[in-house]
């Protein structure tokens, strides 16, 4: 069988991936990027090399994305720790780089690896206000007003799949919804 180029570098990238986590840890947490590490999975996700598109990489706390305990001044019912789950880390690591670069609009984003303590992504991101970007036919829906700040309001495809809006099959819809969990006690 035949492989394609893309898959060749795949497997030098699984390669070498241990030696770049240990770089990776010692880096911030949010870098940007001359290319994309895995460029046959930024293709894939609309990434072209081209003026306006940048690329980012992310470093997120893997662990149970617990709520702080809240200090003194409370009934005893409200000082538990709960888990907050209701973002996945693709989600968090997209509203990160947003928050840090408001100017540009996230496209898309991939996992690129993980060691025990943290995952890697890296976010594609557009800038909307470029001519490059506008004239594109691929890309000039990213420059209207209503696709601003899409992570923030759960529209890129990591958001839409932890919100449950992937798959449109009635026994996949989650149960009870987010409204009915409140008004349990009532």
């Amino acid at each position: 069988m035949v492989k394609s180029a893309y898959e060749y570098i795949k497997e030098n990238l699984d390669k070498s991936l241990k030696e770049r986590l240990i770089i990776w840890r010692r880096e911030g947490s949010i870098v940007k990027l001359e290319k994309p590490t895995d460029i046959a999975r930024a293709r894939i996700l609309g990434y072209k090399d081209k003026k306006g598109i940048v690329v980012f990489r992310v470093r997120v706390v893997r662990g149970g994305h617990k709520r702080t305990r809240p200090k003194k001044g409370r009934k005893i019912k409200n000082l538990t720790i709960r888990k907050n789950l209701k973002m996945n880390y693709q989600w968090i690591a997209e509203t990160r780089v947003e928050r840090r670069y408001s100017n540009l609009e996230v496209l898309n984003s991939y996992k690129v690896g993980k060691d025990g303590m943290h995952y890697f992504y890296e976010v594609i991101m557009v800038d909307p206000q470029r001519a490059e970007i506008k004239n594109d036919h691929n890309y000039s829906w990213i420059a209207n007003k209503e696709n601003k700040g899409r992570s923030f309001r759960g529209l890129t495809s990591a958001a839409k799949k932890s919100r449950g809006l992937r798959y449109k099959s009635p026994e996949l819809k989650v149960r009870p919804s987010l409204t009915a969990r409140g008004n349990r006690g009532k």
